[in-house]
């Protein structure tokens, strides 16, 4: 059986349950959590390769662990979920919960079709220890802001696009 998704409207709102390879298709509004993993000192970011058999971005660079919202997920909710599932990270109960940073729409184009989404993003303080879940990561390192937006300057350097548009407003400001 295929994977069902949550299917939300223009608004952000949830409106419906769809498999996931027909939102894809259709590039109808879905939503996704990302939470952005910070060092505990602050000062460095996770960045990660998503494999090349994902199904959408695949091979592309990331600073969000996330994934799409499963019908009638919370967002915060989901983001755990996949914290866990991509990087092993499980907040327990005395740590920090992820806190959100931001919500944003994204209405792009992938392989040729739209794609419209809602990201819920997130961040926690983690130093880890990180485990990538195979499937999804390749590989994965710590960068400071600066670091990162070093490489985010250059629009060649294959990083997922809607991250790549909200994640200027989620690093430190330049000296």
């Amino acid at each position: 059986m295929s994977e069902l998704i949550a299917v939300y409207d223009a608004a952000g709102h949830e409106v419906g349950v769809e498999e996931r390879a027909v939102v894809y298709a259709r590039g109808l509004w879905h939503a996704s959590a990302g939470v952005l993993v910070r060092s505990l000192d602050g000062e460095r970011i996770y960045v990660h390769k998503r494999t090349a058999t994902k199904a959408v971005f695949a091979g592309m660079h990331d600073c969000l662990a996330g994934g799409v919202l499963d019908p009638g997920e919370d967002p915060a909710a989901a983001a755990i979920r996949e914290l866990g599932e991509e990087l092993g990270i499980e907040p327990g109960p005395n740590d920090d919960r992820p806190r959100p940073l931001v919500t944003a729409a994204w209405d792009g184009e992938w392989a040729g079709r739209p794609m419209r989404c809602h990201l819920f993003a997130y961040e926690v303080r983690s130093d880890g220890p990180i485990r990538h879940q195979p499937e999804e990561i390749a590989d994965g390192w710590w960068w400071t802001d600066a670091e990162l937006r070093i490489h985010l300057a250059d629009p060649s350097w294959p990083f997922v696009p809607d991250t790549r548009r909200m994640i200027p407003d989620l690093l430190r400001p330049l000296p």
